[in-house]
């Protein structure tokens, strides 16, 4: 059976929330990405989750500039990241081959991968074959 390529989230106000579903309790509930602290949500319908969402997002805003505190988390642009020592060597070699630092590759494939929709559902597809890079080969 295939597997839509859905993305289980919401965006309000620059603000990214991932969502998810909880049957035994019969309600959808999510977590905004990318701040200081945790912040969730919950709703037992769509309409009330993006509700939800909305006023925990104006919510937090609100507190942070009462606390003068900034609400964004920080990323300093630096991450690790493993990978199976064959793929390494793969891709250590296509950079070579291009006269590209394997850290100016990664980059380049990272842009390409947030700029193109497409890719980027058929990189995260559940059902990718099990000798994919993607799923630790």
């Amino acid at each position: 059976m295939a597997r839509s390529n859905m993305i289980n989230s919401l965006t309000y106000n620059g603000y990214t929330a991932s969502i998810s579903y909880s049957s035994e309790d019969e309600v959808f509930f999510g977590k905004i990405i990318g701040l200081n602290d945790l912040i969730t949500f919950e709703g037992t319908s769509v309409a009330e989750l993006k509700q939800a969402f909305q006023e925990a997002v104006e919510d937090y805003l609100e507190t942070c500039k009462e606390l003068n505190k900034s609400p964004e988390k920080t990323y300093k642009g630096v991450f690790n990241v493993r990978v199976p020592s064959t793929l390494h060597k793969k891709v250590a070699t296509l950079a070579a081959q291009h006269d590209i630092t394997l850290n100016d590759f990664v980059k380049s494939v990272l842009v390409y991968a947030v700029t193109h929709d497409n890719v980027s559902a058929e990189l995260f597809n559940k059902n990718a074959g099990e000798d994919s890079y993607a799923m630790g080969a």
